[in-house]
């Protein structure tokens, strides 16, 4: 029987749930333990391996973009336990909106890795089909993908299935009037959506504190949405409260707000400089709360952290990481007129006039080659 009292706060969201200590210990919560009952100790490695793999993936590509291979990137350093740990327990069938930092989601939802690269290195409007994996296309437009969310569980509900959609965005996007309308309409039809946040502190150069005097999860209520504030460096816990809230979807209880309590200990892209606005003292603070050492600190109190596990788990995170930088660094460039292709799914005169007018201005510098319209390009 699931513990009702689990279901959400009814109150202030102050007291975060916490399952894991930054020493490592498991702590035992009334409550929230029933969610990650099923969680044996393979699980639990293997969270391990994906948190140490998309750290490596974000370290990789920092340092791709650093070496002038990929124009941008978000950095989700310390942020690994939020992504994982949410991610890993969505079904296949639920669909993912996030925002252009959930990498980690993307790899836990199948997302090749090359295709994590494309829209950084400017090669792809996109970097994947959405369909094959159910997941969204990174959205740069802070916190629309919140009102794409709450339109699909619309559809869900229409449909009658039993799927849910996810939505990931930051502190600094709770700010934005489509987050606080995209909780309008899933509060008014009681839709099956979460809205997970990711308080990472930092909505670039300004602190979270500035743009709330009050809990992220208690913004809430005033919506009529149940929340749940959780340590979002603890991978149970996020899970656990992913589950709580898909639960409560599935069962047509409507939408639910997470917020996950992170900290951002990189720049919010690698355009950004933190040392100009931010206390390094912070650094040190949550550096002690690491989601990947403490889960490190709970295998070994286990004594599950073996010589060999962390061999595997660096074989593979090297592995992954070759194959993006060599996916990156042979990606081929775009033809010119391929900026023509996928715009519209029929013919569409408008844009043939277009590219006709493009190629004819290839051609102009005496390239017949580069006026050449390819097959499919219209």
């Amino acid at each position: 029987m699931r513990p009702t009292s689990a279901q959400g706060t009814s109150g202030p969201a102050a007291r975060l749930v916490q399952l894991i200590t930054p020493a490592g210990e498991r702590v035992s919560h009334p409550e929230f333990d029933f969610w990650v009952r099923d969680i044996t100790d393979e699980q639990l490695c293997s969270l391990y391996e994906d948190m140490s793999v998309v750290r490596r993936i974000d370290l990789e590509a920092t340092a791709l973009q650093r070496q002038g291979e990929l124009g941008l990137w978000p950095p989700l350093l310390g942020q690994e336990a939020a992504q994982v740990g949410s991610a890993r327990t969505l079904r296949s069938d639920d669909f993912v909106f996030s925002s252009y930092r959930e990498n980690g989601v993307a790899y836990c939802r199948g997302v090749d890795l090359v295709d994590l690269l494309r829209m950084w290195r400017g090669n792809a409007p996109s970097g994947w089909d959405p369909y094959t994996v159910n997941m969204a296309t990174p959205q740069i437009i802070i916190g629309a993908q919140t009102l794409h969310a709450t339109g699909y569980a619309m559809g869900i509900q229409n449909d009658g299935a039993g799927s849910v959609a996810i939505t990931y965005f930051g502190d600094g996007a709770t700010s934005e009037g489509d987050v606080n309308e995209a909780m309008v309409f899933a509060a008014s039809f009681q839709v099956p959506v979460v809205f997970f946040c990711t308080n990472n502190h930092w909505a670039i150069s300004e602190p979270v504190r500035l743009q709330s005097h009050i809990q992220l999860a208690d913004r809430a209520a005033g919506f009529g949405i149940p929340s749940l504030r959780v340590d979002g460096n603890d991978v149970l816990a996020v899970m656990a409260a992913t589950r709580v809230a898909l639960d409560r979807a599935r069962r047509g209880g409507g939408p639910t707000f997470i917020e996950a309590v992170s900290y951002r200990m990189g720049p919010h892209t690698t355009a950004d400089d933190p040392t100009r606005y931010r206390d390094p003292n912070e650094l040190e603070d949550w550096a002690a709360k690491d989601p990947i050492s403490r889960v490190a600190a709970l295998l070994d109190r286990k004594g599950l952290l073996t010589e060999g596990l962390q061999q595997q788990v660096k074989d593979k995170a090297d592995a992954v990481a070759r194959e993006m930088r060599d996916g990156c660094t042979r990606m081929p460039d775009p033809e010119p007129l391929d900026v023509f292709k996928h715009v519209y799914s029929t013919p569409n005169s408008w844009l043939d006039r277009q590219q006709d007018h493009y190629s004819r201005y290839l051609a102009s510098f005496g390239d017949p080659d580069a006026a050449t319209l390819e097959e499919g390009a219209r």
